[in-house]
């Protein structure tokens, strides 16, 4: 936390000033190129919230988002920077299709569903937990190994796909289609169940479990005797050791439920919307939850904001890309780009004088009082 910041301040004003700076960084460099910012954020922000299709897809974006933000934040409270969100969520994909594909047709969605959601959590726990071992017994810095995971969990997608889950004949790098009961529903499936009409959208249930494992995230954290070694031994190693927690078991524990909290991308992306194990079903989440924690300050209700953001910068950029003529996606990552500039890099720039500011308020209101 920033020296001469209420606490308060810090998680809640601090953040949305940055925010603020960065539309404004982006409103700069968008009228320096010949358009309009103020119709630019009009179109952006009607495209993800202003239609019920829009709100779908932004909240089923926000859902990968979730998931690989809580990811990076419990490793981020043992004193990790795990950077390997997006070959974990490839691992949980392949795991939660491994398990559809292999018990889709003999048991039922009620029983199939939980296995697939913890098919793709082992999964994504096996992969991260060699890192985390590799860090806690040999040295190996978690930051490098977890990179090069990266590469290999999307090399070992592509060769299960074309050497292996390719269905005869088929000349795509994907799997045969998940059987029906390995398919999470839709929102917009059950609510025209119930007669209420709402437009398609990828949107599914994984929303909702992203929403319990946030929740479980908090619970873990700030409300265990787990959870409290674990951050004791992210703030301090030494002080730790000498209370007597190992340092290096909690180092291979965080890993392991960071892996398998990205793993859970299987279930937004494979079971409820790909409905197959194919390449770049990840599309980039695990780096995107980085910039999610470090704007949601590692918080698991400040990640769910954060991570609406974003799904809003997603879903709004491909709008404006469509509707506003000259303007391209590539700017839409720009502003992405401002975001994680202001809310990761330069967080604390703003704090003094945000710091100052607030000192000066009740000054001033007892004078004029």
């Amino acid at each position: 936390m920033s020296e001469g910041l209420p606490r308060w301040a810090d998680r809640v004003l601090l953040p949305l000033v940055n925010l603020g700076i960065a539309l404004l960084a982006a409103g700069v460099v968008v009228a320096a190129v010949g358009q309009d910012p103020w119709r630019v954020l009009a179109t952006l922000l009607h495209g993800a919230f202003g239609t019920p299709r829009g709100i779908g897809y932004t909240l089923y974006y926000a859902t990968s988002f979730v998931f690989t933000g809580l990811a990076v934040a419990v490793a981020f409270h043992a004193g990790l920077f795990n950077i390997g969100g997006e070959g974990q969520a490839i691992l949980g994909g392949l795991g939660t299709g491994l398990v559809g594909l292999g018990l889709g047709t003999v048991l039922p969605a009620w029983a199939l569903l939980p296995l697939m959601a913890l098919g793709g959590m082992l999964f994504g726990l096996a992969w991260a937990a060699v890192p985390g071992w590799l860090q806690a017994r040999r040295g190996s810095h978690v930051v490098i190994t977890t990179i090069m995971f990266n590469f290999l969990a999307s090399t070992l997608l592509v060769w299960l796909l074309v050497g292996h889950l390719k269905p005869a004949g088929s000349m795509a790098p994907e799997s045969a289609p998940l059987p029906p009961g390995a398919q999470l529903p839709t929102l917009h499936g059950l609510l025209g169940r119930a007669g209420i009409d709402w437009p398609a959208s990828p949107l599914n249930l994984s929303a909702l479990l992203a929403l319990a494992a946030a929740a479980g995230v908090w619970a873990l954290l700030w409300r265990t005797r787990a959870g409290y070694r674990l951050r004791a031994a992210g703030s301090s190693p030494g002080a730790a050791a000498y209370a007597g927690i190992d340092p290096k078991r909690q180092t291979v524990i965080a890993m392991m439920i960071s892996g398998a909290l990205a793993g859970l991308v299987g279930m937004n992306e494979i079971a409820g919307v790909q409905h197959k194990l194919l390449l770049e079903f990840v599309a980039g989440a695990g780096f995107t939850g980085i910039a999610v924690a470090l704007m949601g300050r590692n918080h698991p209700l400040g990640i769910v904001l954060a991570s609406v953001l974003f799904g809003a910068l997603f879903q709004g950029g491909a709008e404006v890309a469509f509707e506003v003529p000259g303007f391209s996606r590539d700017m839409v990552v720009m502003l992405q780009g401002f975001i994680v500039l202001f809310s990761g890099a330069m967080a604390y720039v703003a704090a003094p004088l945000l710091a100052r500011l607030l000192r000066a308020v009740p000054p001033a209101r007892a004078a004029h009082g």
